[in-house]
């Protein structure tokens, strides 16, 4: 953490860090996407010194998020994750269904 963090973001950072070596990330990945998520708040909020555009115009905060960009890479969500949603969004006949077809069934 950088120095002067407040206790409140000490505390989300560990907690980010802990939530991402639970799923699996690295240490070294863990570390990264907490500070990452830290001082992107710490930016919206004001509590740093310099702030990039994304950091304070983005439509969401980054627990708000909650990764959605993280599934939005080359060439988008997998099958499975589509499969996913469309299983927590209750679409019938989706087991049958091609990425393509799930795709346009989550209006994506």
């Amino acid at each position: 953490m950088p120095a002067g963090s407040s206790k409140k973001r000490e505390r989300q950072y560990e907690h980010i860090k802990e939530s991402a070596e639970d799923r699996g990330e690295s240490s070294s990945r863990a570390k990264e996407i907490a500070a990452r998520t830290v001082n992107k708040e710490r930016a919206r909020a004001g509590e740093s010194k310099s702030a990039g555009k994304t950091s304070t115009r983005d439509a969401k905060s980054a627990s708000q998020r909650g990764g959605q960009r993280s599934r939005s890479g080359a060439q988008g969500p997998t099958k499975d994750q589509l499969y996913e949603d469309a299983k927590k969004r209750d679409i019938h006949g989706r087991s049958s269904m091609s990425k393509q077809q799930l795709k346009n069934a989550l209006g994506r």
